[in-house]
């Protein structure tokens, strides 16, 4: 694929992820897919084009997971974007096993684990996969013997770096014991600050934090709400909004709003260049719930 031309991603800024600089408003792939994250999307043409033109606007992080679909998400990536341009970050995950649209059940044995990065280096036809997550840890499996495993496979060349999902900062530094741990993912918005002390906890590690479902903003967006009126004094849409007070709250923040839609896309990236005051910031902060 050719270099972009224009690159609105890049105003949000970078950060390095187990050694590899990336821009910090990437894309979350589960969209790609059908309902209840089952299936292939209902527009697959469409699906590419978002991909494409995610990288023609500067994302070069692109986060995705075996159990998107399931397999269907990482297949598009790799219908849509390989040869992979120089310097993007294909992150996916392991630690789930499908039975249905919304049926999502912990799998983290090792040779599972094991089994499903073979199968998405497969998938996204890499010979290493840049940044490889443990979806949720398995509580019926020691986790030192998850995190080894996928210590024995970066090892072995397989993966170049470890992340989490959805942990207590307890969890992180349990897992840190076995293996140098780089990303966490846990849920975190506008409306959802109940991983503030994990996030704060990446913070002081220099870990990156990654917030899954970083736009909602439920009613605080609606009509008359607070979200709605920044949006309106600074010129943005509320989801906007969502996005730039994320990238403003920490220098790990790395946020990937999910889309299906190129004209959705290019909104969210859009976001990277907004421009929030001081004191509408601290307006957006003293919204927690």
């Amino acid at each position: 694929m050719s270099p972009p031309t224009s690159a609105p991603a890049h105003a949000s800024g970078e950060f390095t992820v187990a050694g590899r600089s990336v821009h910090r408003l990437g894309y979350g792939a589960m969209r790609l897919t059908g309902p209840g994250v089952w299936g292939p999307p209902r527009d697959r043409a469409e699906a590419v084009r978002v991909l494409r033109r995610a990288v023609h606007l500067g994302v070069d992080f692109i986060d995705t997971a075996d159990s998107y679909g399931p397999f269907h998400s990482e297949e598009i990536i790799r219908e849509a974007l390989h040869p992979y341009p120089d310097g993007l970050l294909i992150a996916t995950k392991a630690g789930f096993v499908r039975t249905g649209p919304n049926r999502w059940h912990t799998l983290g044995r090792p040779a599972y684990l094991r089994q499903q990065v073979e199968m998405s280096l497969r998938r996204l036809g890499v010979e290493r996969i840049g940044l490889f997550q443990l979806h949720r840890i398995d509580p019926e499996v020691p986790l030192a013997d998850q995190i080894g495993e996928l210590a024995a496979l970066r090892d072995e060349g397989k993966i170049a770096s470890i992340g989490l999902s959805e942990v207590s900062v307890r969890e992180i530094e349990d897992a840190r014991r076995t293996a140098e741990i780089v990303t966490v993912q846990n849920r975190y918005n506008l409306t959802d600050r109940g991983s503030e002390d994990v996030l704060e906890h990446c913070e002081a590690q220099g870990i990156g934090f990654i917030p899954w479902f970083p736009i909602a903003a439920g009613r605080l967006a609606g009509p008359g709400g607070p979200v709605e009126e920044i949006a309106r004094a600074a010129g943005v849409t509320p989801a906007q909004v969502s996005l730039a007070w994320l990238l403003a709250r920490s220098p790990v923040m790395l946020p990937i709003p999910g889309t299906s839609s190129v004209a959705h896309l290019e909104e969210n990236v859009a976001a990277a260049g907004a421009a929030l005051g001081g004191e509408q910031i601290a307006a957006l902060n003293a919204l927690a719930s």
